[in-house]
């Protein structure tokens, strides 16, 4: 059996930010009730910190819950646990209603550094980046030009992109363009 590998083994970009491709990340797709007791435990268990509210990520140092619908989470865990905690989490959830399955292999990381990170963003994605509105902890689903994606800032600036795998070299070259040293607008 083949190692497993990263869309694009690690690329990266120096502009106006620095765009990196960051490797294999452990992803599972978690539906269930939030409210449900059980399923708030077996997060609990698996990432260590609770359901996020809307549109948030929350962290710990095992893992991160991201909130991506209604019903739906995203949970980040080590690349090579994913099989762990998901054998785990369906034990735990076992008689109740849920779905619980590793995406890990069909998505791309990324990352956007530097004081020019949220233009960057700003030109690609149809949300309100100004620091005002969104902060550290803050997650969205959205569009970047043509593909869709998720995103989340840290408590280092630091902005965490997610897309499908399939799409990663164009992910990647939209960053890369909007990063570029000569394209800036000056927003932010």
């Amino acid at each position: 059996m083949s190692d497993p590998v990263s869309a694009l083994n690690g690329k990266t970009y120096s502009g106006s930010a620095t765009v990196t491709e960051n490797g294999l990340c452990g992803m599972i797709v978690l539906r269930g009730t939030f409210t449900d007791t059980v399923f708030q435990q077996a997060v609990r268990d698996i990432v260590g910190c609770d359901v996020p509210d809307i549109r948030k990520l929350v962290r710990s140092e095992i893992g991160s819950a991201a909130w991506m619908s209604p019903d739906e989470l995203l949970l980040l865990v080590d690349y090579s646990q994913t099989e762990a905690k998901l054998s785990a989490l369906r034990l735990a959830l076992a008689g109740t209603h849920f779905m619980a399955e590793n995406v890990s292999d069909a998505r791309a990381c990324f990352t956007v550094t530097g004081a020019a990170g949220r233009e960057v963003l700003a030109k690609i994605a149809p949300v309100d980046l100004s620091p005002v509105v969104f902060k550290s902890g803050d997650f969205r689903r959205t569009r970047f030009a043509q593909i869709a994606a998720a995103f989340w800032l840290d408590e280092a600036d630091t902005f965490h992109i997610i897309c499908f795998r399939s799409v990663a070299e164009y992910m990647f070259n939209l960053l890369k363009t909007s990063a570029h040293p000569n394209a800036g607008v000056g927003v932010y």
